[in-house]
């Protein structure tokens, strides 16, 4: 048995205020002001086992539902060395997360049950962050035919996704909306234009041009994703768009919304701390797809989290080897890792008003819940995954700590504000900073 005591519980539409919690068996026993002799009284009448009772003194700290990170990149199977299940559910907890939805650009794809199977299994041995897998909307990511959708989930897959790549063919993701529809599997779309980015590795601008790099437009990520809250609409199947990043996609979702689309959407951390300007001298690690974009762009995506057109933060944490990113801008690999600084750059949000904290929790932990599914929540019965944080600590990244394997940030040497100091899963600890 656990016992909480004295955190602030923030769980928006349940709680906001002093309160202690029990955890017994794994899940949340009881919730309320004082349980000292509550919890007392329970061990008592616990007859059966030898039981004890263990006591955290939560004062000062926010107690909250388990963060969920809906889009996450762990390498395995297949490039180990970037990332292992085990490595990538370490940094989880590490960040605060007590979930993670991996995407299916593994080697092999994941696009069978095989691969899912094995992802489970390796995140149960590993024994820290719930993994859910998110299965292939096409087999091998090539856009030519449909995953086994039943097969998918009835091997535990909780959404369907090419992330990596864009499914060019309008006809081929109209029948993945339709076919995910019918197994009730979220659809999670990478609007990509590949056309219009031609051999682009970085925002299409005056920056750009001087670094003398090809530029992406924002049209190349806009028009993909009015193409595919048209066919959301068509199908009346749930949509979700990972790492918004322009002005024109969170006006054309903002306006989805307005008419009744069943779309929701993400960003993450780097789209709304950072502009194209951290590429700075040829930088890799500010490298990644969609690329950084203008201030115009970071200021729309604080609006579309201000005023909930976003729904979620989630990192796309992409983990790479320095073989992958210490070579020439325009031939490194794209992407950076975010677990473990992704709570503290979106407590950012929180101490400049753009968000309060229960606004923050609902992007984190209550809204990727809810479009996933997921019993996720501070409340009697639930599983007691739970994320208790530090609003006042303050450090500097160092990314030789991590528990990643990669070190691919833009954020080391940054001085940061806030963050996740102890995470349980299933009434475990399994971090504790």
């Amino acid at each position: 048995m656990l016992l909480i005591k004295n955190g602030r519980l923030i769980d928006p539409g349940r709680w906001d205020g002093i309160y202690d919690i029990l955890i017994e068996d794994g899940k949340i026993a009881e919730i309320a002001p004082n349980l000292e002799h509550s919890a007392e009284r329970q061990l008592s009448l616990s007859n059966e086992r030898q039981l004890s009772l263990s006591k955290l003194n939560a004062s000062g700290k926010i107690v909250t539902p388990g963060l969920i990170d809906m889009h996450v990149h762990f390498r395995e199977p297949g490039e180990e060395y970037k990332e292992t299940i085990e490595s990538g559910c370490l940094a989880a907890v590490h960040g605060g997360f007590t979930a993670v939805c991996t995407m299916p650009n593994t080697k092999p794809v994941n696009d069978n049950r095989q691969v899912t199977e094995y992802i489970i299994k390796k995140a149960d041995e590993a024994k820290a962050a719930r993994v859910y897998p998110v299965g292939a909307i096409s087999k091998g990511l090539e856009g030519n035919a449909l995953s086994e959708y039943g097969e998918l989930k009835s091997a535990g897959a909780i959404a369907v996704s090419d992330d990596g790549k864009p499914v060019k063919n309008s006809r081929l993701m109209r029948k993945a909306l339709e076919y995910a529809k019918g197994f009730g599997l979220l659809v999670i779309s990478h609007c990509e234009d590949l056309e219009l980015v031609g051999n682009g590795v970085m925002n299409e601008g005056a920056l750009g041009t001087r670094l003398g790099l090809p530029g992406i437009p924002n049209a190349a990520e806009s028009i993909m994703v009015m193409r595919d809250i048209a066919l959301c609409e068509l199908t009346g199947a749930r949509l979700h768009i990972a790492h918004v990043s322009t002005k024109e996609s969170v006006a054309a979702i903002r306006e989805a919304k307005k008419r009744g689309a069943a779309v929701t959407a993400e960003t993450a951390p780097h789209y709304f701390t950072l502009t194209e300007e951290a590429v700075g001298e040829y930088d890799t690690h500010a490298k990644m797809n969609p690329p950084l974009r203008s201030e115009r762009d970071r200021q729309a995506i604080l609006e579309g989290l201000a005023d909930g057109t976003i729904d979620v933060i989630a990192t796309d944490h992409a983990p790479h080897s320095s073989l992958e990113k210490d070579v020439e801008f325009d031939r490194a690999a794209n992407g950076i890792i975010g677990l473990e600084t992704s709570l503290s750059l979106s407590l950012q949000l929180v101490e400049k008003g753009i968000l309060t904290f229960a606004g923050l929790i609902e992007k984190m932990s209550v809204n990727p819940a809810r479009i996933l599914g997921i019993d996720n929540g501070l409340k009697k019965g639930s599983p007691a995954d739970i994320t208790v944080i530090d609003p006042e600590i303050s450090y500097v990244v160092n990314a030789d700590t991590f528990r990643s394997r990669s070190r691919n940030t833009p954020f080391n040497g940054m001085r940061l504000k806030g963050g996740a100091v102890m995470t349980i899963v299933n009434g475990n600890i399994v971090s504790e900073n």
